[in-house]
């Protein structure tokens, strides 16, 4: 595996050619952007979520151009704050174009899975995302390895199948 930056990760969120594809698998996060807007939200205050507009926007290209970006979160239940906020801001991104699904934790204890979340690119280019366990990001590392490609999607489709659509799954 090869460590990969923020800005060529970035690039490839915009420059995948037919699918993105992403597991989520923590309850919590800790992004640097991320972070202000749910102290907003736990302070009951409002969020025009103007700050969600620029990747919406590039979801709304992605999905113009015949693209397809599914992301699956497996969550435990109750949902923690940090996934109920998530899923309070996820229609903008599911309108935009993104499918976004939610697999109960308890659903997917028999699936063989990576030990990190991940995206995985046109079934050419797994990125594996590391975190601390406050949940901030630490890096990232890139692989073209078939062996890691095979275990993301195998692992990703596994887990689609049980996950609920976004527009179903009721939080609790």
């Amino acid at each position: 595996m090869t460590p990969i930056s923020d800005d060529d990760f970035e690039q490839l969120l915009i420059e995948f050619q037919t699918e993105s594809i992403h597991l989520e698998t923590r309850d919590a996060y800790g992004t640097v952007v991320e972070l202000p807007h749910m102290a907003q939200w736990t302070a009951g205050e409002p969020d025009d979520l103007e700050w969600l507009q620029g990747w919406c926007s590039t979801l709304r290209d992605h999905t113009a151009a015949g693209k397809s970006i599914r992301r699956a979160r497996i969550v435990s239940e109750p949902l923690s704050d940090y996934q109920r906020w998530s899923y309070s801001i996820a229609w903008p991104m599911v309108d935009a174009g993104e499918d976004i699904r939610w697999a109960p934790r308890r659903l997917v204890s028999s699936i063989a899975m990576p030990g990190n979340d991940f995206y995985l690119f046109d079934d050419r280019l797994a990125v594996f995302l590391h975190y601390a366990g406050n949940g901030l990001g630490t890096g990232k590392a890139a692989s073209t390895d078939p062996a890691d490609i095979l275990l993301c999607r195998t692992a990703f489709e596994a887990v689609w199948k049980l996950a609920i659509p976004h527009h179903e799954y009721q939080p609790f």
